[in-house]
């Protein structure tokens, strides 16, 4: 007899089992998208939380957490979203100029760049 909660169908489209099929074993894709849409996979074979989770070598909390957000946001729910923290100071470009001047320039009387050598401010 099961008790809890009932879960909502995790029903999947082609497009979203094949894009899942993809992240969970594609070599190039972060370890942590993979497991998310392992779980995502499992869960839409009718599997309980508590099975995948030991499958899977996650807690139940982590199955649920991704099953809910995969319900409500679908692939893109797999993503980490946002982290809070100050805004950025430097730009892109910023990053690219020191970069670029990193690689193609040298200090004046040594034979490549050091944190201290380099001017405080490039651009």
């Amino acid at each position: 007899m099961r008790t809890g909660r009932s879960k909502v169908a995790l029903i999947l489209t082609e497009d979203e089992r094949r894009r899942l099929e993809s992240l969970a074993h594609r070599s190039r894709s972060a370890s942590h998208v993979a497991r998310r849409a392992r779980i995502i996979l499992a869960c839409a074979e009718g599997r309980d939380s508590k099975v995948v989770a030991r499958r899977l070598h996650v807690t139940p909390a982590t199955v649920c957490k991704w099953r809910g957000r995969f319900v409500c946001d679908r692939l893109d729910g797999l993503y980490d979203e946002p982290r809070p923290g100050a805004p950025r100071t430097i730009t892109d470009a910023q990053v690219e100029q020191v970069i670029i001047r990193t690689l193609e320039t040298t200090p004046r009387g040594a034979t490549h760049w050091s944190t201290r050598d380099r001017p405080r401010r490039w651009t």
